[in-house]
């Protein structure tokens, strides 16, 4: 196998990005679990859930445009704390209204995040480590969709929402593993 150098800029982004995409990982799974014990209604712990998870977003956003300033332009980082913001905020006020509201709102978010996701993902691979993320944003554009469509539904559940989650999370992990390469610098 052939060493890649990587300059030092690079290796203290995929650092930075390999801490954060473990740490997503993880929130992803433990969110996803707690997620689907009350993905029956729209109760006050669902509620916060769904809230939550686009701040969490918005927070990992703000750690990737802090690590990304030496490696590239994070316009559209700032793109996704946007829309994550817009997003829980909507999630918010669509909970009053049901479920279906909260597909559709959470549905657009997954596309766009996940279009920005994929955009991202490829301006990054020569990092390495992006794969997954390219995949993943591609996946999340066509579950957003899957919700939207899910939300007329004779008795839709947030089900899907909560397992959304996990392979989000599974990707974070396999793009952290290999991102190891690049934030060792080699």
């Amino acid at each position: 196998m052939t060493a890649i150098a990587v300059s030092p800029g690079v290796s203290g982004t995929a650092s930075v990005l390999r801490r954060l995409y473990f740490v997503r990982f993880g929130f992803a799974i433990v969110w996803a679990l707690v997620m689907f014990t009350t993905a029956s209604n729209l109760g006050p712990v669902a509620v916060t859930l769904l809230v939550l998870y686009p701040l969490f977003d918005v927070a990992a956003a703000v750690v990737d445009v802090r690590a990304s300033r030496a490696t590239g332009s994070p316009a559209l980082l700032y793109v996704n704390i946007a829309v994550s913001l817009i997003t829980a905020v909507g999630v918010a006020v669509a909970c009053s209204s049901g479920i279906p509201a909260v597909l559709r709102v959470w549905g657009a978010w997954a596309v766009v995040a996940g279009l920005v996701q994929l955009v991202v993902g490829v301006t990054r691979r020569k990092m390495g480590g992006q794969w997954p993320m390219i995949i993943s944003g591609g996946i999340s554009v066509l579950a957003g969709a899957s919700f939207i469509l899910g939300a007329s539904a004779p008795n839709p559940t947030l089900i899907n929402a909560a397992g959304y989650a996990i392979p989000g999370g599974v990707f974070f992990l396999i793009s952290a593993l290999r991102l190891g390469r690049a934030a060792k610098g080699n």
